[in-house]
């Protein structure tokens, strides 16, 4: 914190939240977890003994045979051109590099987001109408 002249600093993943704060008598560190996750193992700890920020091991990566589709953009996602419409994929859907997948809503635009890989949707990973973050994984896909 220091070293990039920060005072204070907040993190909010899902269903942990952290937030630090400097001051003049040393730094004052509070944190608050909404739901805690369950580990498998203890958590990680670095060598202040604070909690390292590693996902619990049920959120490890997917099987390497199945791709991410990724959000490009920080956006409201949507599975459906509108309300009335039907989603776009389904578990089951098979898609091409050219298949819309899903739309992400940035700064009042709509944005299409395609596919890019030819495969199987496996897991849809976002509920409809929530918030995404740049990198955030959408769907995963079995590639054919």
């Amino acid at each position: 914190m220091r070293k990039n002249s920060l005072s204070e600093f907040e993190l909010e993943r899902q269903d942990f939240k952290i937030k630090l704060k400097r001051g003049t008598g040393g730094p004052v560190i509070s944190e608050e977890t909404v739901s805690a996750p369950q580990y498998a193992t203890p958590p990680l700890v670095t060598a202040a003994g604070m909690p390292a920020l590693v996902p619990p091991p049920s959120a490890a990566a997917p099987a390497s045979s199945l791709l991410e589709i990724k959000s490009p953009m920080i956006g409201t996602f949507y599975r459906a051109p509108s309300p009335e419409s039907a989603d776009y994929v389904e578990v089951g859907t098979e898609v091409a590099p050219e298949t819309v997948v899903c739309l992400i809503e940035a700064m009042k635009v709509m944005n299409e987001i395609k596919a890019e890989v030819k495969g199987v949707v496996t897991h849809i990973l976002v509920e409809n109408a929530k918030p995404v973050e740049f990198g955030q994984p959408l769907f995963r896909i079995r590639p054919t």
